[in-house]
């Protein structure tokens, strides 16, 4: 397997994508608060380790703004779209200043926007990764056959915990003493992950 198929992890050669986790999407979606547990715990670590954060809001009118549970003041890029995948002009342009090899996409709702997103980043050849405990759908069957799909396409399926400590990649990382609460108790167990 060549070195970039690995799923390998930096904070220099990545970057998140918050997809659409808004205000109205909270009642139609399962375990909606775990999965902003999740990208909140992600959000928070890629701001203490210097990883990009690209925002999107599916027709914020509608459906709102990103949830005020998540804090994106930092994000790169906060953009309103109608199109389902986050690679819009403004996502487009960010993505071609930074460059980064390996994208992780967390959000909503994995059978649309996210999978939509992932093909399009595995198209212009980035390593992309997707947070089972940070994306979801209204239907769980939408969901897990999502991930299956997003799986032959060639995206690695990580977690919320998995990606902070590859990020790390050391005990020893200057800012693991500011990370560390955020892995200290695991996620909460929603069955998110199960494949």
């Amino acid at each position: 397997m060549m070195a970039g198929n690995l799923g390998q992890v930096t904070a220099s050669s990545t970057v998140f994508l918050l997809c659409d986790v808004q205000e109205k999407f909270k009642p139609a979606i399962a375990h909606f608060n775990c999965v902003v547990q999740s990208c909140s715990k992600l959000i928070t670590a890629g701001r203490i380790l210097g990883v990009p954060l690209l925002v999107t809001e599916q027709y914020p009118k509608g459906l709102g703004k990103t949830v005020p549970e998540l804090d994106v003041q930092h994000a790169a890029v906060v953009a309103e779209k109608t199109k389902f995948s986050m690679v819009v002009p403004e996502v487009d342009a960010v993505l071609e200043q930074l460059k980064p090899r390996v994208a992780v996409i967390m959000g909503l709702e994995a059978h649309v926007c996210v999978e939509q997103t992932a093909a399009d980043l595995l198209a212009r050849g980035h390593v992309v990764h997707v947070v089972a405990d940070a994306v979801s759908s209204r239907s769980q069957e939408d969901r897990l056959l999502a991930f299956d799909r997003m799986r032959q396409m060639g995206c690695f399926i990580s977690t919320s915990e998995s990606i902070i400590f590859k990020l790390l990649g050391d005990k020893n990382h200057e800012k693991f003493g500011e990370v560390r609460g955020l892995v200290k108790e695991p996620s909460l167990s929603t069955g998110l992950a199960k494949m």
